[in-house]
């Protein structure tokens, strides 16, 4: 039997929301540019519209009694509880999500959007993560 991670209605709204900012810079930028042109801009209008952001957050790894500065980074942190990594590839790997994950995991948040700009339909690069 299946089992479904249930996400509070506000952070699926948040993520909507965000969803909705990534589709204007899509929009407005196509796919081809670097990934820190697309972090930049849509860093920009989650600021714009309001929300809480960080930008290249970072992330210790914390294993036992030991706090290290492993160098982590999050690309964009909104409102202290989504992660947004962003891409500009061909195609998302598995090595993509599992760093998202991990990120999940690391900073004890649950829902992490993947997105990927070099793609024609932006909704064809985003990947949304529970943990």
């Amino acid at each position: 039997m299946m089992s479904y991670q249930v996400i509070p209605p506000e952070l699926n709204e948040l993520s909507n929301k965000i969803i909705g900012l990534a589709i204007r810079v899509h929009a407005a930028l196509g796919p081809g540019l670097l990934e820190s042109s697309y972090k930049e801009c849509l860093y920009y209008e989650i600021l714009k519209a309001g929300f809480f952001a960080e930008k290249e957050k970072s992330l210790p790894l914390v294993y036992e009694a030991v706090k290290l500065d492993a160098g982590y980074r999050i690309d964009i942190l909104v409102e202290n509880k989504l992660i947004i990594e962003i891409k500009a590839v061909d195609t998302l790997a598995q090595v993509h999500t599992a760093q998202v994950l991990t990120y999940l995991k690391l900073s004890r948040n649950r829902l992490g959007l993947l997105i990927n700009f070099n793609v024609t339909l932006l909704k064809d690069g985003i990947k949304r993560l529970i943990l």
